[in-house]
């Protein structure tokens, strides 16, 4: 058997109109939609990993996928590649680059870090409802940020993780959580190594619950020493969330 060549995909994606990342029957989703293009492209099945799963209507400004192809493309044949896909998926889906990597250079295991954005409006704008969850009254910017700072001491987060998953550790670290105003939205950013299902949103929606008055601080510390979901507060709309950067060591890139 012919060695394989592999490729990352660097692209990014409206959510909106997609049922998430991850292949499903009977949904339209990026990773479908993808390998549909690529095969339809490349006349052959191609298979496509991505850099992790993203949930229905979630969008992403920077993602990463890896494939695997027969053959080594030059970097004008990536470039032209990359040019008709872009022509082929409309808009809602945009390929920035494709380009050889390692052979163990993998779009998930190798990521060493992921960020994450939540916007919230804090004014109504009609041409970012579908990126924003719209947020009217007093919010207590300085309180959440100590909340944040006070999440960012534990590793264990079973408290804010979907249920009945199949990850084998509820272990993340983070490295970055905090609340800034950005012109009229209230944005919160958080990095860690990964993240677990439906993490980001669960936290934001607790969080929202601490600046609105609703916990106290002692609260959240129970409330995830407590391990238990549903102490959490309601996950976040999904419009709001964008997956923003991942990084990845240098050894993986192709020399």
């Amino acid at each position: 058997m012919d060695k394989l060549t592999r490729y990352f995909i660097r692209l990014a994606y409206d959510g909106t109109a997609f049922h998430g990342w991850q292949r499903q029957p009977n949904s339209i989703t990026i990773q479908l939609t993808l390998e549909n293009a690529m095969s339809m492209m490349l006349r052959t099945s191609i298979a496509i990993t991505g850099a992790g799963r993203t949930d229905t209507g979630v969008h992403a400004d920077e993602f990463f996928a890896h494939f695997d192809f027969s053959r080594t493309l030059t970097q004008e044949e990536c470039e032209k590649l990359c040019f008709r896909l872009n022509g082929y998926l409309g808009g809602e889906i945009v390929l920035f680059k494709i380009f050889e990597v390692n052979d163990d250079a993998h779009a998930r295991f190798s990521a060493i870090s992921r960020t994450y954005r939540y916007c919230m409006a804090r004014v109504p704008n009609p041409f970012r409802r579908d990126y924003t969850h719209y947020i009217y009254g007093d919010l207590d910017q300085t309180l959440m940020n100590e909340g944040a700072a006070l999440i960012m001491g534990y590793d264990d987060f079973t408290t804010f993780s979907k249920v009945d998953t199949d990850t084998v550790t509820n272990i993340c670290k983070i490295s970055h959580a905090r609340w800034n105003m950005e012109g009229t939205e209230l944005v919160f950013t958080i990095t860690a190594d990964r993240f677990l299902r439906n993490m980001v949103r669960a936290i934001v929606g607790t969080l929202l619950q601490l600046g609105t008055g609703k916990i106290s601080l002692e609260d959240l510390k129970n409330i995830i020493e407590s391990k238990n979901r549903s102490n959490a507060g309601d996950s976040a709309p999904a419009k709001g969330l964008t997956l923003h950067r991942i990084a990845y060591p240098e050894e993986i890139y192709f020399r």
